[in-house]
């Protein structure tokens, strides 16, 4: 090689795939974002036992986690907390989740059983509702005009006037902030939920109004009488929506 071909080596960037795909291939690494799905900040101490596995080998997780971007951390005094990385790291792991087979894993009680059922009827995808419920939202303001599907999802001047009667502030599309309107691949039914800044607008209004609750620690979303009332009211979401004994719960999952 002469001196004038070394002058003009350089490198280039290119997405490197194989090294996302690499940190998600191990079931601890995996959960633990799953967990994280809730939107909350985590100890490792909390992660590892959720995760059933040493508190030494969390940290190990979690450190490439964080060199690998898709989870964030912050210290106060002596502890670490973590974090997903943001809603597009979130989005992007719920959309993996609806891709990905599903695996048989053993329900050892009535305890398990519900709490599964319930995980399929409503949980948070980070900041908005997925499940049964959230596939529902985004399916009959579909089909009432309220959001169109042209190039992608859009809010329509009728989604719009929607949301502004119930007192949801429309965060209005914005090239600097977050999409507008996006959907997340739900793994509950295989189905399109409501994402995006919209979808999250939505979340916040609901759990205000307490049409729905969330305890601590875990991403189940429970619909209160009232909020049964007030999305059929609203948006007359059908029945199979409204109650985890009725919401679709896939073989195997």
């Amino acid at each position: 090689m002469n001196r004038r071909d070394a002058d003009h080596e350089s490198t280039a960037e290119t997405p490197d795939l194989a090294a996302l795909a690499a940190l998600l291939a191990d079931r601890t690494r995996a959960a633990i974002c799953i967990a994280l799905l809730d939107g909350g900040s985590w100890t490792a101490g909390e992660l590892a036992e959720y995760a059933g596995v040493a508190p030494s080998t969390t940290t190990e997780h979690l450190n490439l986690l964080v060199a690998g971007g898709l989870l964030a951390e912050e210290r106060q005094g002596r502890r670490r907390y973590v974090r997903l990385a943001g809603p597009d790291t979130a989005e992007a792991l719920e959309n993996l989740a609806g891709l990905a087979p599903y695996r048989q894993v053993p329900v050892r009680s009535l305890a398990e059983a519900n709490h599964r059922r319930a995980l399929h009827h409503a949980r948070t995808c980070y900041d908005h509702i997925a499940g049964a419920l959230g596939v529902a939202i985004a399916e009959t303001m579909t089909e009432r005009g309220l959001l169109v599907r042209d190039y992608g999802l859009t809010l329509t001047r009728a989604g719009a006037s929607w949301l502004a009667a119930l007192g949801i502030p429309d965060p209005g599309p914005s090239a600097a902030h977050r999409a507008h309107v996006r959907t997340c691949l739900d793994w509950t039914v295989r189905r399109q939920h409501l994402s995006g800044a919209v979808g999250a607008a939505v979340y916040r209004h609901a759990l205000g109004q307490r049409w729905i609750v969330k305890a601590p620690s875990t991403r189940i979303l429970t619909l209160t009488e009232g909020g049964r009332a007030a999305f059929r009211r609203h948006l007359g979401l059908p029945e199979s929506a409204l109650s985890p004994s009725l919401a679709l719960v896939p073989p195997g999952a």
